[in-house]
This record gives C-alpha cells, sequence and structure tokens, in this order.
C-alpha cells in the first residue's frame, strides 16, 4: 500500500514542495534575494544560504520535487533545456567520443555539430531505434556517453532504453536520455536503465509557455561526472531564477491532469488523421501502426505523450494552406502547452536536415478534442 510520504504521482505534483513552515502558507513564497547577511561573527544567519548563485531556496525547492519525480537521487533546473543539454555535454572529458541518436531535435543536433568538434570530442551519430545497429555503433565507438531522445522530436520514433543501457554498460559509456515528450508522467527513463536524463520544463514539465527551464537528473550523486553537471549551475552560473522556479513549480501542480488529457486528445487526433484521404503519413506511437507501438507500450504508461506530426498529401503549398486556414491551433514553435500549437518544421530548419516539406508538427493542448479536430477538418478544406 502507498504510504503519504510515498505518494502516486499526482498527490506528489499537486502537493509540491509542501507548506511554508514560515507563514503556514500553501503555496511557497518567492525569496528574490541575490545574497544573504552574516551574524557579527560573520556566520551564515539562516540555514547556510550565501548567494542567489548557490542555494536560492525556491529553486532548491523545485530540484527536489524534481528529483522525487523523477525517482532519482538528485536534480538540478536549469535557465532552458538546451543549457540542460550542454550542461550534460560540457562534462564529458575532450578526446573522449559521443554516440548520438540521429533523426532528434535539431536544436539538439545543430548545437553538437558544432561544439562537439570545438570542445575536442568525436561525434557519431546513429538510428538508435534499431537496437542492433545501436549496440553494435557502441561496441565498436566505445564512447563517453550515448545520448538519446524518447520520443523523438519531430519523427516520435523510439529507442529501447533498456537495451541501449545495456550495451552502454557493456562498453564502460554513460546513457542519457532527453524524455521531453513524454514526460515523467508517461515514461520514467531512469528506471529503464538512464544514467542521466533530460528534459525541456520549458515544454509539459511548465505546461503554460511562460517560462523557459531545464532538468538534469541522475542516481549517481557521487560521481564526478554528476558533480561537473551541478558546476555548471554554480562555478559557471547557469541557474534558473526565483521566479521562474514559482512558476515552474506551479505549472507542475497539474502536470498529471495535463499529461493524460493531452495525450488522450493526441490519440483521438492520430486516430482521425490516420483515416483522412488528404494525409499521407501520420507519426504517433500511439497508433498501431507505428513501427515502434510495442516497444512504445512496454516503456510508455498511461498514453504516448501530446507530440505527433503527420504529412499532408500534397507540397510545400499545400501544407503551408492547411497550417494558414487553421483558427485555434495556433502557428506557433514549441511544444507541451496548454493550447495546440502546430509547426512547419521544414520552415524552421536548415536545408540540409531535409525535412520533407509536407510535414505538419502539431504539439496537442487540453482544449476539447472535438474543436481540434473540427479545426482540422476545416483546415483540409484549403487542399
Amino acid at each position: 500500500m502507498t504510504q503519504a510520504s510515498d505518494p502516486r504521482i499526482e498527490t506528489l505534483l499537486a502537493h509540491g514542495p509542501g507548506r511554508d513552515a514560515a507563514s503556514g502558507g500553501v503555496v511557497p513564497p518567492i525569496q528574490p534575494s541575490t545574497t544573504y547577511f552574516r551574524n557579527e561573527d560573520y556566520a551564515l544567519a539562516a540555514d547556510g544560504h550565501l548567494y542567489g548563485r548557490d542555494d536560492l531556496p525556491i529553486p532548491a525547492d523545485l530540484d527536489a520535487l524534481l528529483a522525487r519525480l523523477e525517482g532519482v537521487a538528485d536534480a538540478i533546473a536549469l535557465p532552458s533545456g538546451m543549457a540542460a543539454i550542454a550542461a550534460v555535454f560540457r562534462a564529458v572529458p575532450r578526446g573522449a567520443t559521443v554516440l548520438i541518436q540521429s533523426g532528434i531535435y535539431w536544436g539538439t543536433t545543430g548545437f553538437l555539430r558544432q561544439f562537439c568538434p570545438k570542445n575536442g570530442l568525436g561525434m557519431v551519430e546513429v538510428d538508435a531505434t534499431d537496437a542492433a545497429m545501436l549496440a553494435a555503433a557502441i561496441a565498436r565507438e566505445k564512447p563517453h556517453l550515448v545520448f538519446l531522445e524518447v520520443p523523438s522530436n519531430p519523427w516520435l520514433r523510439v529507442a529501447d532504453i533498456e537495451a541501449a543501457a545495456q550495451a552502454a554498460r557493456a562498453a564502460g559509456a554513460l546513457l542519457a536520455v532527453d524524455a521531453t515528450v513524454a514526460t515523467p508522467v508517461h515514461m520514467k527513463a531512469a528506471s529503464l536503465g538512464a544514467d542521466i536524463v533530460v528534459h525541456s520544463a520549458t515544454k509539459a514539465l511548465n505546461g503554460h509557455s511562460d517560462v523557459l527551464a531545464g532538468v538534469v537528473a541522475s542516481d549517481h550523486v557521487e560521481a564526478d561526472w554528476w558533480h561537473a553537471i551541478r558546476g555548471e549551475r554554480r562555478q559557471a552560473g547557469a541557474m534558473l531564477g526565483p521566479f521562474e522556479a514559482w512558476l515552474l513549480i506551479r505549472g507542475l501542480r497539474t502536470l498529471a491532469l495535463r499529461a493524460e488529457r493531452m495525450a488522450a486528445n493526441a490519440q483521438a487526433i492520430a486516430e482521425f488523421l490516420a483515416g483522412h484521404s488528404k494525409i499521407e503519413a501520420v507519426h504517433y506511437p500511439g497508433l498501431k501502426t507505428h513501427p515502434d507501438h510495442a516497444l512504445a507500450i512496454s516503456q510508455m504508461t498511461g498514453g504516448f505523450g501530446g507530440l505527433l506530426s503527420f504529412q499532408i498529401r500534397g507540397d510545400a503549398a499545400a501544407t503551408l494552406a492547411v497550417a494558414g486556414r487553421l483558427e485555434l491551433i495556433t502557428r506557433a514553435t514549441s511544444l507541451g502547452g496548454v493550447e495546440s500549437l502546430i509547426e512547419h518544421r521544414q520552415s524552421v530548419e536548415p536545408p540540409e536536415t531535409g525535412m520533407p516539406e509536407n510535414l505538419l508538427r502539431l504539439s496537442v493542448g487540453i482544449e476539447h478534442v472535438d474543436d481540434l479536430i473540427a479545426d482540422l477538418n476545416n483546415a483540409f478544406a484549403a487542399i
């Protein structure tokens, strides 16, 4: 039986960091001070607080909540999802090799293609959705770090985390997983074998399109590489401010409800699109026709996330005409918010990525699903 000290995820999130003992408030206060006074003997006066870059109270509460959410020993919040990814790769020693999943979020791939050679790292990209190919690449390259994105963005492919973890351990490598699309509600990557879990908390964790934040979490709190990652915040100053931390805590309170609704909406929309005559292909792991559907079922619980992509039967002009006719679904970058957003990925990626001209990425929000389907159906009349 679950005890009060070990609540289920919905209860954990609803209560957040708990009550404020000083005031009795059920909502945590914001302490914006960047520095803290000392007593006459120059001892730190209040709970050892020294300076804002080190240990602001609200970010510390957020860290503890994020660690419990992921089911690991430690977590840190950083100013963005890319800051979180950068912190992980800056902890890789010079001269090492990193193995990166291909076909993931272009912001990550583009950054790493520049970062790795500038910082003395070898970089190998591989199709991680082929478990045998991935294992062979890990054994051959002997990387220091393997980096996956599960499910991937925008193709929604699902790599086998347990198989990747086994191959990584055999080669003495670390496994990092960006689980932004899944959220900890649907998948806990650390329980599947990931050494490091990364999130862009800007997305579903916050869920309201008003905070930039990132998360890195791990169980390996004594490892030198974890201390190096943590050092990105303290020594390098990649600190999340108190107001952003407070907003993220507030957003997290409803994460379980939002994730459940978004996943249910996305499933219904994916099934609608899959049967539509003007749609060429739908990419969503909740569909039985998806190549990774069985694996997604084994790794994810309670749904398959709120992100999907689909391809129009037509060229770029037809695809943009569909996006342009949408009235409820907003044409904007990002994902995971309460409002549904659509993006023509080819318009925001460089030509070398080979993104199809007819692909639209849809981040499904918490609106009534019938309204979203009606909006899409109306837009398809444009072609």
